[in-house]
């Protein structure tokens, strides 16, 4: 019954988009909903880590998200995706207990070329079911854990989760510093201004143990972590994004993301990430972001094959799902999954789509 009722509350913040003002569900998840008693994101806020990892009171959403595109002795590819959202029905300080006013969402998910496996769980705040702590880190939700193997940082984590038919534990570990994503982690996904604070950690190599419908598999690859947190990330036009992030042989790493709009051409904006953890913004005139190919999935058109072309950069592939039918049919259903690269470079990524 709890766990029901926990649900429940989720699905009304949904349809409420967590503002009195704004009882009409607005853009993909309610995302576009007036949010004005919350904090606002603005240009010009200095990261500060390790606090950054953590929870950040005032705003109304934020994530904690990883993905990994692996592969065993034998070269059979595998992705793993982990995710702890945090959604705050108040904008008011925390209380401990019931009367806690976030609620929390993990989301859980393997997939190789024939399978797909996701999986939910959620949970109230204040009761230590579900959170976030910085020194040392741990991200968690029941038992699905994503947590610093040191004493801050990080560099070196381990990252866990099961379900029926899969579980996977995995360590990630970087020498890297996270990069800040847009405008020195500033990242606008509209016109109007509505933005996000963002940055990632696209530099981690993962190692463990993946189990598929009973069968171990020892894997091993890149992984990507991307943390966002914002108020209002999308307006009340925007229906869905296209997420891209992409590991190039090459040494580079690429993120891209197409807001698509009822109304009006999709707002699309990427970093290029080179070697060494420089960054470049890139604006829609430095990108060419196409469907290519469309297959029915869960009863409807979904684009899964993409053209990705940024002259500037001499790039142009063209993206492939591992699995076309990555669908994560939760109660806030969407495809997220691994795809392969050929073109201009060799590589492997993470395709989310959202609000189709």
């Amino acid at each position: 019954m709890r766990i029901k009722c926990v649900a429940l509350c989720w699905l009304m913040l949904l349809m409420s988009g967590c503002d009195d003002s704004a009882p009409v569900e607005k853009g993909f998840a309610g995302l576009g909903g007036e949010a004005t008693t919350f904090t606002p994101v603005v240009p010009g806020r200095a990261f500060i880590f390790p606090a950054d990892h953590g929870a950040h009171e005032g705003f109304r959403i934020e994530w904690w998200y990883v993905t990994a595109n692996l592969k065993d002795d034998q070269g059979h590819e595998f992705g793993v995706q982990w995710t702890l959202f945090r959604s705050a029905l108040k904008a008011t300080p925390e209380v401990a207990g019931w009367g806690n006013q976030t609620i929390w969402l993990g989301h859980a998910a393997v997939t190789s070329a024939s399978v797909h496996h996701a999986a939910e769980r959620y949970a109230r705040g204040g009761v230590g079911q579900a959170g976030v702590s910085v020194q040392p880190f741990s991200a968690w939700i029941d038992d699905w854990r994503f947590a610093s193997l040191g004493p801050d940082g990080l560099d070196n984590l381990q990252l866990s989760a099961r379900d029926k038919g899969f579980s996977y534990t995995l360590q990630l570990t970087t020498d890297r510093a996270p990069v800040l994503q847009g405008d020195q982690g500033f990242s606008q996904k509209s016109e109007q201004g509505q933005a996000s604070y963002y940055y990632s950690q696209p530099f981690f190599q993962a190692r463990g143990t993946l189990e598929i419908d009973g069968k171990a598999y020892q894997v091993s690859g890149p992984a990507w972590l991307d943390r966002e947190w914002s108020s209002q990330p999308l307006t009340a036009n925007q229906s869905g994004w296209d997420w891209f992030s992409l590991h190039l042989d090459s040494g580079e790493r690429v993120m891209l993301y197409r807001m698509r709009q009822n109304e009006g051409e999709p707002y699309l904006t990427g970093t290029w990430i080179d070697a060494q953890g420089r960054t470049q913004l890139l604006h829609a005139a430095d990108i060419s972001l196409t469907p290519q190919g469309f297959e029915p999935v869960a009863g409807r058109s979904m684009p899964v094959r993409w053209s990705i072309r940024i002259p500037g950069k001499q790039l142009d592939l063209t993206t492939t799902a591992l699995n076309p039918n990555a669908w994560m049919n939760l109660r806030i259903p969407y495809w997220e999954g691994p795809v392969r690269l050929s073109g201009s470079h060799a590589g492997q990524g993470y395709l989310e789509m959202t609000g189709y």
